[in-house]
């Protein structure tokens, strides 16, 4: 090594990590983040494409956790062991004697088979369900309170890795069948948090023209984590070892992906720690091969402005000011943020309803379990794509309309089309179709709630709409039952009226990602003037 060089790295070294160099003016020029990526860092490089597959790892972990229960609750086939009172012809264990029949797998191939789950007992399958998405309901709002506050992005996301390992190994011990309601609500819980911690960690440092195709892809985790489980639950038959083989992967990702994780950006910046926030921002700068220069420094919305003051007297003010955090209280404080939380919930709520809905229809396939669910992961991925590709030609408001519209209509064409014969066919291409357009709108909708909010409640807004879709997920087991045709009728109407609601949403597409609910208002303001 030459002298000069280390001389230099020397140097480097002994500077501050925030040098007073000053631009025109004699004063350093403040920059959002959003510009600073634009201009100095790169919007999508190496370091972002890195951390996003990484951070989106976590998808794969709750497809693992929410889907378990596919194969974990399944009522497995049966043979009968004896010609008296049991017949071949018998399609329902249901009225056949005891001791006549048995499980083909064995009593631990499901808790159905272990805890007799069935007939008069059915109702509890689906209650375990319930108390799950029950669960990832509250965790939602918990969570996406967590990560805006004190635990950050990375923070929430290690504690739900980690919860979800331990509820999941122990609903692998469970004694009974209200021990594992239990833990399934518990687990619920605490996956109610990975997607979108997940989802906020890995797009927050992309740039905003980048961000809507990054985030669109996202999903192909949670698709590709289905899919996985297919071939998981195939090798691990019992329900016991499948719960333990789909929890240790949390486990993994907690060693050995978490620590390679950083802390967002954004939210280093609105909680006033400005020194990690540029540390971030150059170690993006040097991963994309580029350089921030000296004279620029972090500030929030409403900040940057090329008549900031000196950078020690910036940081000075960043480190007495009180920590920026936000709430669900603030985002129903402002009328700008009350109408979109109200807009993303209702439409968040719908679109769960008929994509939890159809995807029950759409899983009973003639063909094996392990197979059906293979099928139905791969059948969501061609919507990703689209939707991802047309993203950032059409918009995400004229995509979500659009979506939620092709969802409905086909929906609504099932409704009239007969149930006997080829039609049946027929029926089962709309569902098809109807299920193809929503998964669409499902990723659609992370990414457009995401821009909805600024960072200071945008985990807050956007756990309050999971939240939302957690009770749509609830629902939709309920509205499968009802029969042959209502359903269609009932997931037709949600996915009109999401669309009519989505009309009322404002374009995000390149907008800025607002740090602080002043700097959102002020530049509402400013379209209006």
């Amino acid at each position: 090594m030459s002298q000069a060089t280390s001389f230099h790295e020397d140097q480097d070294l002994a500077s501050p990590l925030l040098r007073a160099v000053k631009t025109r003016g004699g004063e350093p020029q403040k920059l959002c983040i959003d510009d600073m990526l634009q201009r100095h860092c790169g919007e999508f490089g190496v370091w972002q494409l890195r951390h996003f597959v990484l951070t989106s790892l976590a998808w794969a972990l709750e497809a693992f956790h929410t889907m378990v229960m596919i194969f974990a609750d399944q009522e497995p086939a049966w043979t009968c062991v004896s010609s008296r009172g049991c017949s071949v012809a018998s399609t329902s264990v249901c009225g056949l004697d005891p001791g006549s029949w048995e499980w083909s797998g064995g009593p631990g191939s499901s808790t159905a088979a272990e805890w007799g789950l069935v007939c008069e007992n059915k109702y509890k399958v689906g209650l375990v369900q319930a108390l799950f998405f029950g669960g990832c309901m509250i965790g939602a709002g918990v969570f996406g309170h967590l990560s805006d506050s004190f635990l950050g992005r990375k923070g929430s996301l290690t504690v739900v890795c980690i919860l979800n390992a331990v509820f999941g190994c122990l609903t692998a011990l469970s004694p009974g069948f209200w021990a594992y309601a239990l833990l399934r609500l518990l687990t619920g819980f605490s996956t109610g948090g990975v997607g979108l911690c997940a989802f906020v960690l890995a797009t927050e440092p992309v740039g905003p023209t980048k961000r809507g195709v990054a985030g669109m892809s996202t999903f192909y985790f949670f698709s590709t984590g289905i899919a996985l489980l297919s071939g998981i639950a195939y090798i691990f038959p019992s329900w016991r070892s499948l719960y333990i083989a789909s929890s240790l992967p949390s486990v993994l990702f907690v060693i050995l992906v978490i620590p390679f994780l950083s802390e967002s950006p954004r939210w280093y910046l609105v909680r006033g720690k400005i020194n990690e926030a540029m540390e971030v921002m150059r170690v993006i700068a040097k991963s994309n091969g580029k350089h921030l220069p000296d004279g620029v420094v972090l500030g929030l919305d409403e900040e940057t402005n090329e008549n900031s003051t000196d950078t020690e007297s910036y940081k000075e003010e960043l480190s007495t000011k009180q920590a920026i955090s936000g709430s669900l209280i603030d985002v129903i404080r402002s009328p700008i943020t009350r109408f979109r939380l109200f807009l993303a919930v209702v439409i968040n709520f719908l679109c769960s309803v008929v994509y939890y809905g159809l995807s029950l229809n759409v899983v009973n396939l003639e063909t094996n379990l392990y197979l059906s669910v293979l099928l139905n992961a791969v059948a969501e991925m061609p919507a990703y794509t689209l939707t991802a590709v047309l993203l950032d030609r059409f918009g995400r408001k004229p995509l979500a309309i659009g979506t939620l519209w092709f969802s409905g209509f086909f929906c609504l064409l099932g409704t009239l089309v007969k149930s006997n014969g080829i039609w049946k066919v027929v029926r089962m291409v709309c569902g098809v179709l109807g299920i193809f357009g929503m998964a669409g709108t499902y990723n659609l909708l992370f990414i457009y709630t995401t821009e909805l909010f600024p960072t200071v409640v945008r985990n807050a807004a956007l756990g309050c709409a999971t939240q939302a879709a957690q009770m749509g997920a609830i629902l939709a087991p309920f509205v499968v039952v009802l029969g042959k045709v209502l359903p269609f009728a009932v997931f037709g109407a949600c996915g009109i009226s999401g669309g009519i609601l989505a009309f009322y949403l404002p374009e995000t597409l390149n907008q800025p990602l607002y740090d602080t609910m002043t700097g959102m208002e002020d530049a509402e303001k400013a379209l209006k003037e």
